[in-house]
């Protein structure tokens, strides 16, 4: 059975949709079934991915709103060997949709959980706020990554990410844990990065990664080329160390076995 992983933060810029569309590819060349979901209306990871977000003819916005079944929505990103099910600022509309459906938190659990079967990993791109679309991600994942900028308000921002993964936990998804927090864009010259990830540290302990992120060209260049930077120059930093994680995510798979939202 697969792991449904939900990338949060619903602070913005922090490198979400960077993470998912990189450990995507780096899960996928190390010979995993991964299927990325774009839960943002930006559609940022449908761009990465390589996809034109606005000739989508059928989307997440479809699926979630039961117009067509997931099948007919999934990509093949051929390149990156990773599927995708994509988004556009059509799922702006579908958010507006699910707030007066009924069981609308659990749409993607229902969508997703056929799927467990045929991927190792499920990544989930969540949408940079609280809203019913990171709260369908929390209730249909096992595990929640978060990806944290050391800057001065990560810690505070992170404080309100928790309490809503603990309110999820008791009312919707009791099996909804932390997979990990990231440390992204980090620069090991700047003293309050250095401060922060200490303190993440002491806090969170085994659940940081030891895999840093980070600040890097080539990857902030790779989503404009519609490429992860696996693909976009294998050699760089930013890839390196996105195969850095994915090794890191899966040595921790024998010891964490995934189970099944309720």
């Amino acid at each position: 059975m697969g792991r449904i992983i939900a990338v949060a933060n619903q602070k913005g810029g922090v490198g979400k949709t960077t993470t998912c569309v990189n450990l995507a590819a780096s899960l996928a060349a190390n010979r995993r079934r991964v299927l990325l979901v774009d839960m943002d209306p930006q559609g940022n990871a449908t761009i990465g991915s390589g996809l034109d977000k606005d000739s989508l003819e059928v989307s997440n916005y479809d699926v979630l709103l039961h117009k067509r079944p997931i099948e007919a929505a999934l990509q093949r990103v051929e390149l990156a060997g990773y599927d995708l099910l994509p988004a556009n600022g059509d799922l702006t509309a579908a958010e507006v949709a699910l707030m007066d459906s009924a069981g609308r938190e659990y749409r993607l659990r229902d969508l997703l959980r056929p799927k467990l079967a045929d991927y190792a990993y499920i990544l989930i791109d969540c949408p940079p706020s609280l809203n019913i679309l990171t709260l369908n991600a929390l209730v249909a994942a096992h595990r929640v990554l978060i990806p944290i900028q050391c800057e001065y308000y990560a810690l505070e921002g992170l404080s309100a990410l928790l309490d809503t993964v603990r309110q999820v936990q008791r009312s919707v998804n009791r099996e909804l844990e932390i997979e990990g927090l990231l440390r992204t864009m980090f620069d090991p010259r700047n003293n309050l990065a250095n401060q922060v990830g200490a303190q993440l540290m002491q806090h969170f302990a085994d659940k940081v990664y030891r895999t840093l992120i980070p600040r890097n060209v080539r990857l902030a260049e790779a989503p404009s080329h519609g490429r992860p930077a696996l693909q976009y120059d294998r050699t760089s930093r930013g890839a390196i160390a996105y195969m850095a994680l994915a090794s890191e995510i899966l040595r921790r798979e024998s010891t964490v076995p995934p189970s099944t939202p309720p």
